[in-house]
């Protein structure tokens, strides 16, 4: 099954589950907003990747008021959900139904934004991402990932999976959660937070930084060059 069949089927009950099966989920969350560096009545322009039903986009909005935010995301039923969720305010959101991995990104955004969507990826079209999410941002613009990593060792991996499976048991998932959870992590393709770093760097991004870690749980990200644009007209003006 594709992961949009997989967010399809699941989309009905996904909100409701998410606080047990994200541990820490407003620690997690909470360090995203806190990472944003814009002020609260600034007019932004924001992309979510694999915005899902809209749980960060609503995050976002809140935060900043004054922000126009589009919602990517390859499943059609996560997308109705999202679009339900905004139904009272749709002036300022747009909804796109897209795969992020294969297509290209709309341009001119001030904040990329993602939650829990892009360890989906093979770590080739990861790379590929990172450089689509630079070449969406304005000069200055701002990715933030709120994602899953990879242990960096097999045994930090293993005990990543020991210690996420006592939470969501502990908070009282119950057994037909977790069995849809765990039917969805199939899907996952995990990598090390290091190497995606790494990569952001490879991509264009300056000050990478992560600002949360807890296990598995991160959130991490970087700033477009203020200076790129104004470098390469300068450039062009010198060699014209």
């Amino acid at each position: 099954m594709s992961v949009g069949a997989l967010f399809d089927a699941a989309a009905r009950d996904y909100d409701r589950a998410r606080r047990k099966l994200v541990p820490g989920f407003d620690s997690f969350y909470g360090a995203a907003l806190q990472s944003v560096p814009f002020g609260r009545d600034e007019e932004i322009r924001v992309l979510d990747l694999g915005a899902g039903t809209g749980l960060l986009s609503e995050m976002v909005a809140g935060r900043f008021p004054r922000s126009r935010v589009t919602l990517v995301d390859l499943s059609v039923e996560m997308l109705r959900m999202a679009r339900r969720r905004f139904a009272g305010d749709s002036g300022r959101f747009e909804f796109r139904f897209m795969g992020h991995a294969r297509k290209p990104l709309p341009r001119g955004y001030d904040l990329v934004v993602s939650a829990l969507s892009i360890h989906h990826l093979t770590h080739g079209d990861k790379k590929e991402l990172f450089e689509k999410v630079h070449g969406s941002l304005v000069n200055g613009g701002r990715f933030v990932n709120a994602d899953q990593v990879l242990g960096e060792t097999p045994e930090e991996e293993a005990r990543y999976r020991d210690w996420w499976l006592r939470r969501v048991r502990e908070a009282g998932i119950s057994e037909e959660d977790l069995a849809a959870a765990l039917a969805r992590m199939k899907a996952d393709r995990n990598a090390t937070l290091e190497a995606q770093m790494a990569w952001l760097r490879e991509a264009g991004f300056e000050a990478v930084d992560c600002f949360y870690k807890d296990r598995r749980f991160a959130v991490y990200g970087g700033r477009k060059d203020e200076r790129q644009g104004k470098e390469a007209t300068d450039g062009k003006t010198r060699n014209g």
